[in-house]
Order: C-alpha cells, then structure tokens, then sequence
C-alpha cells in the first residue's frame, strides 16, 4: 500500500504551505501537492468601502510586501475615479515601490535562501537557517542585517511606516520631499548600489558556480512568463508599464491591465484553496502535466528578466546580458529565480538614485483632486513575488461593488505544484528517501518566494 510524506510547514517562506508527496505501491511517487492553507477572503473584506479606504486596508495582506497591495490599490482607485497623479507623486509612489524591493530582495535571498547554499541543503535542519549562515560567515551576515535595516529606515524615515504604509493617496502621494530627504535617501541608495552588486558577484562565485548541476534539475519545467515592460523599448519596469505574455518559445504578447481578463484566466482544483490562473489566450485549457503543460506560466523574478528585452540602468544591463549568454531567453531552470532576484536587486538601486536625481522630485505638488464616482480602475505593479492585480468597481458614491485581486504568488500556484511534482518525482525513488532529499524539494518551492 502507498503513503504520503507531508512536509508541514514548508519553512523559509514568506506564506503558509505544505507538500503532500504520494507514494505508490512500489515507493515512487504517483503525485505531489504544494497545498496553500491560507484563505484571505479580502475580494469580500472590501465591498461596501470607500474606496480611498482600501488601500489603506489591502496593504494587510502581506507583511512583507505591503508597499505593493498599497500602490496598486491606489492605481486601480485612480482609474475608478478617473483621475491621474501629478508627475512628482507618480515618481514618489514609484521610488518608494521600488525601494521596498531592495529590502525584500535582500531578505529573501540571504535570510531565507542561502542556508541551502552557504550550509548545503543536506546540512541538519537545526543549523540549516539564518542563525546557522550568522555562525558560518558571520562578516556576511552582519553587513547583511546592516543592509536590510538601511534599507527598511529609509522607507520609513520618509514615508512613515517602512510595514502598513498610507502615504500613497488617491491621485498621488500624502507628502512632498525636501531636500535634505532626498540627499540622505540618496546616500543610502548608493550604498545599497555597492552591497547589491557584492551581493551578486558573492553569488556567482560562491553560490550559484557550485550548484549548477542542481539549478540544471532541480524542479526544472518548462512554461510561460509574464511581466512588466516599457511601452515604449520594452525594458524592465516594476512600477508601471504594459504586461507582457510570453510563450515557452519565447514569442509574446502585449497587452493593457485593464484588459488582463481577456489574457488571463482563473482555475481551481478541488484540493485547494487558492486560485490558478492560466493563459485563457492561449485557448488551450489548463494542464499541469510535466510533459505537456497547458495554459502554464510563470511571474516573479524570473519571468521578468526573461519577458523584458533589456534594463534600462547600466549595472543591471550588464548582469543581465552575462545570465543571456549562459542560460539563454527564456531561461527555464526553477533555481534561477535567485539569480534573477539579485540582478532586479541591482536594478532597484540603480532606478532609485535615478528617482532620486529627477529634477522634479522635491515639487511640492504631489496629489491631484479626485471625486468619488462610479467607475472601474485596474492597479498593476511587480511584486517581487510577480505581477499584482488590483480590480475594482466603484458605485456613485465611489464605494467598492465588487473587487478581483491576483496576488503574486498567485501566478505561480500551478508551477509551483509542477517544479514539487518534478523535484519529488526525481529525488525520491523506490522508498528511498531522507531529510535532505525532502528539503531539497522545499528548495523547488523556495526559490518562488511564496
């Protein structure tokens, strides 16, 4: 008779999950789950709001990323009431966006990541952590903590609250910069320009060289990607842009936010909680079957250097163009989620101090008027967990009637079950298995930043 191996909780994420791996009669895997457990309801939470409520509410859903559900909220509460920012507070949202990347970055890769790679992930679970890489390179870690906290008292020096912002307001920002606050965010920008770019050079040389027959196999399948990208040169963008469908072939689509419904589809599977959408374009159903996928692909970190045909600032172009001469676009391998997260990590900084060097970033007008009205506004901004939706429709009195959100995370429901899937189903074989054959297909999951 079969049996299940439950790894409950997946640990080093920033969700709630676990993995259900099914064995068959002979101790090979039959199937494998990645189970959210998580139901947040905030679709339901906000009808009946005042709009210019919510993105003060939506910013709840993640402590981790809350700058992301603010910022989009206020973009799909801006189309709602038909109003567009002032140049000067589309910049502040977007710096402040922006840098709330350099601090997720920082913390996923080295607080949450790296014990696999500095410890090993055959190390023993009790040192396979952030205290176990404090004790293995101590030097690291502390100038790591010393990074993310720079980067957190920036946030909230300027803005307020680095966790639970409201500086974001309805047709803009709640409050001008002056002078001395861009010249100290500036130097602390620059700053966190030097680590980011040792961070990745540590992680070629030190990382990523040392695993590539890992990130070769590791959950490794083979899907689509979407993203944000310039209007105009089709380059990175993170804060605002036009979304881009890509095919595994690497032919793409382009296409407007306020028409994601027409692109993108939501599915649900009995055993889950969470939604999985698909490219309903592609007009090929939804499949999760390793060999033949249908409707699969992928956002986050990944998926946006792959979709995007250069990066604007030079660092981040250089660092893109050496990861196209080793793995190629679109690059598929599940590991390079990492890899990625540290070239977006550079380019963060660098958009930043162009932010921050923009002649008119210390005008004081910084909101335009809005009315409440009837309407519908969609808000889309890059997550560092992938490409966030905000939908809402607003009645005369600009209270919310009915809202969609597809969260980040979300986009990579279906892959994630696929790279565990893969990564069981390669790992494990005739009853075979230990603990560090069991982490190493948490790794499939890690590397997503769920």
């Amino acid at each position: 008779m079969g049996k299940v191996l439950n790894i409950a909780p997946v640990s080093r994420i920033e969700g709630h999950a676990k993995i259900a791996i099914h064995l068959n009669d002979d101790g090979n895997v039959e199937n494998a789950y990645l189970h959210i457990q998580s139901l947040r309801g905030f679709e339901k939470f906000i009808e009946g709001r005042p709009a210019e409520e919510v993105p003060r509410i939506v910013n709840r859903i993640c402590g981790i990323c809350p700058w992301m559900h603010h910022l989009a909220s206020n973009k799909a509460v801006d189309g709602a009431f038909g109003v567009t920012p002032t140049p000067t507070g589309y910049k502040l949202r977007e710096m402040c966006q922006v840098m709330a990347h350099i601090n997720d970055k920082i913390l996923h890769f080295f607080f949450l990541a790296s014990p696999d790679f500095v410890l090993g992930p055959d190390a023993d679970y009790s040192v396979r952590n952030v205290i176990g890489v404090v004790k293995a390179a101590p030097e690291l870690a502390t100038q790591v903590v010393k990074m993310r906290q720079l980067g957190q008292m920036m946030l909230d020096k300027f803005a307020g609250k680095a966790i639970h912002p409201v500086a974001g307001v309805v047709g803009g920002f709640a409050k001008p910069m002056v002078e001395s606050e861009r010249k100290e965010l500036l130097a602390g920008t620059r700053t966190l320009l030097d680590f980011s770019t040792f961070a990745l050079d540590f992680a070629i040389n030190n990382v990523f060289a040392k695993y590539m027959d890992v990130i070769g196999e590791l959950g490794v399948i083979n899907t689509g990607f979407l993203g944000t990208v310039d209007r105009e040169d089709g380059s990175l963008r993170l804060y605002d842009g036009i979304q881009r469908l890509m095919r595994n072939d690497g032919s793409y689509v382009d296409f407007e936010g306020e028409d994601y419904a027409s692109y993108i589809g939501e599915h649900v599977e009995p055993w889950g909680y969470s939604k999985m959408p698909y490219a309903k374009s592609w007009n090929e159903g939804f499949d999760m079957d390793l060999a033949q996928p249908k409707g699969i692909y992928r956002s986050n970190t990944l998926a946006r250097i792959n979709v995007c045909d250069k990066i604007s600032t030079p660092k981040a172009q250089a660092a893109l163009e050496a990861f196209r001469s080793s793995f190629g676009r679109p690059a598929q391998q599940t590991l390079l989620y990492h890899y990625a997260r540290l070239i977006e990590l550079i380019y963060a900084c660098e958009r930043t101090i162009e932010l921050l060097e923009w002649e008119g970033i210390t005008d004081p007008n910084v909101r335009a008027k809005a009315e409440p009205k009837a309407g519908r506004g969609v808000g889309i901004v890059e997550a560092p967990r992938g490409t966030l939706i905000h939908d809402y429709t607003t009645d005369d009195n600009g209270c919310i009637t009915s809202a969609n959100l597809i969260v980040g995370t979300t986009h990579n429901i279906a892959p994630m079950n696929m790279s565990v899937k893969q990564a069981a189903t390669t790992l494990i074989k005739d009853g075979v298995y230990n603990e560090g054959l069991l982490n190493q297909v948490e790794m499939a999951v890690r590397a997503y930043d769920p």
